[in-house]
């Protein structure tokens, strides 16, 4: 049985520390974010990208979340839901969406099982005009088969399997995080320049499931075009928290370097023993989350990693967002806060402009290249063909010791690829590695 919990939104609000905890340590239970409108403080939204609407109107705007909440991705999912919940709340104290409040059902996931049940009962039962959120591609994969059947949008922002934007893309579905090709290709532009992969052997760990299997084949394909190898990778289970086994394998196969196509708590895991195993090899990653560097602190952190957003980004909106979160939450936002977020705003600025929360007109819209303020240095636009956000990328590596301003800061993030001047589809998919057929 569900339970719910009301909350009434507005920004100069504390956060509401004991609803929030208590959904995400409590998979069994719903998250209800309702608000009603207030004048104070809209000028102050105004600057967040939000524009106050405030036409009386009783009924609400209905958002479904669905996200992780237990297991390995579990720490990426608690991220997600404290950003979508301030997210909604600025909307709602800024007059909501259309005159119409908007009201934010959010639930843990779990698996693709129970992610497909939860999103057709969000859509049939609770009405939810747009469903926003996941991080797993096998749950993903199976919330996009649903809301195809419904007819209503679905807005990913954590899965990375290229499959969900090429053979399982459908018309419903939008991406705000990246591909897995993308992730490769801004991360292994970083690692040619270094050196790191034309001649050289590499050795690679793999999260076993959808998402790993098909980063790996992404890594194999640019790894094997620039003139390098995989001498040996293997898969790791979901659920392993002992790397000893693969770290030993390492050390016997004395690669050049090391790559993770880990995931989530893996990461963290995989972090902390390398350091502890003392293995002089470098390492990079082809996917990867903030979360897990911090998980595994500054002492431990090291390697080449790719990153869609990070808290250092120097951008008016950037800026705006990371201060909103760090005094609600008194922490940073990590990247997949930065999806949920940019997420929820570019479907409020497609119900505005369109004046509607109907599912066609919102796709014609977002299908035409409306732009959006990603809190990058530059716009994002939805790519018609296969509904994925172009926009920038990054690297980071770690800061020298010594150098962090506090425990979020060891991470140096890398110059925006591509570059100024450079398409922003470079890195994406293109339709000959993954035709999509609307």
């Amino acid at each position: 049985m569900t339970s719910s919990t009301n909350q009434t939104a507005g920004l100069g609000t504390p956060p509401a520390e004991n609803t929030t905890d208590a959904t995400l340590h409590s998979p069994g239970r719903r998250l209800l974010i309702t608000g009603s409108a207030a004048m104070a403080g809209v000028a102050a939204l105004g600057s967040m990208g939000f524009p106050a609407i405030v036409h009386a109107q009783s009924d609400k705007i209905k958002i479904g979340h669905l996200t992780p909440l237990t297991g390995f991705l579990g720490p990426l999912g608690e991220y997600a839901v404290m950003s979508i919940t301030m997210a909604v709340e600025e909307v709602n104290r800024a007059g909501g969406v259309l005159g119409r409040q908007l009201e934010l059902i959010s639930e843990d996931s779990v698996n693709p099982s129970t992610a497909s049940s939860k999103a057709q009962r969000l859509f049939e039962r609770d009405g939810v005009a747009v469903l926003i959120g996941e991080i797993s591609s096998a749950s993903g994969l199976a919330i996009a088969q649903v809301a195809a059947r419904n007819k209503r949008i679905f807005v990913n922002t954590g899965c990375n399997s290229d499959e969900l934007r090429g053979k399982s893309c459908n018309k419903y579905m939008f991406h705000v995080e990246g591909a897995n090709t993308t992730y490769v290709k801004a991360c292994g532009q970083a690692l040619l320049q270094a050196n790191m992969i034309k001649g050289k052997k590499l050795f690679g760990l793999t999260a076993d499931y959808a998402f790993g299997h098909d980063l790996l084949r992404a890594a194999k394909l640019f790894v094997n075009a620039n003139g390098g190898s995989f001498i040996q990778d293997e898969l790791v289970a979901t659920d392993a928290t002992d790397f000893s086994p693969y770290l030993l394998k390492i050390r016997q196969a004395k690669p050049d370097l090391v790559i993770s196509n880990l995931a989530g708590n893996q990461i963290t895991n995989f972090i902390k023993q390398y350091a502890e195993f003392g293995l002089p090899y470098p390492t990079a990653g082809f996917g990867f989350d903030t979360a897990v560097a911090w998980g595994a602190g500054a002492d431990n952190f090291a390697g080449t990693w790719p990153m869609i957003w990070h808290h250092d980004v120097d951008t008016p909106g950037s800026k705006t967002f990371v201060a909103a979160f760090t005094k609600k939450y008194g922490k940073p936002p990590e990247n997949q806060a930065w999806g949920e977020y940019v997420a929820l705003k570019s479907m409020v600025q497609a119900m505005l402009d369109t004046k509607s929360t109907d599912s066609a007109k919102l796709i014609d819209y977002l299908e035409k290249g409306a732009q959006f303020d990603i809190l990058k240095a530059r716009k994002g636009y939805y790519r018609a063909w296969d509904h994925q956000l172009m926009q920038e990328m990054y690297t980071v590596t770690a800061k020298p010791k010594g150098k962090a301003r506090d425990k979020w800061d060891f991470m140096a993030l890398g110059p925006t690829v591509p570059g100024p001047k450079e398409s922003l589809e470079i890195l994406a998919p293109t339709r000959e590695e993954n035709a999509c057929t609307l």
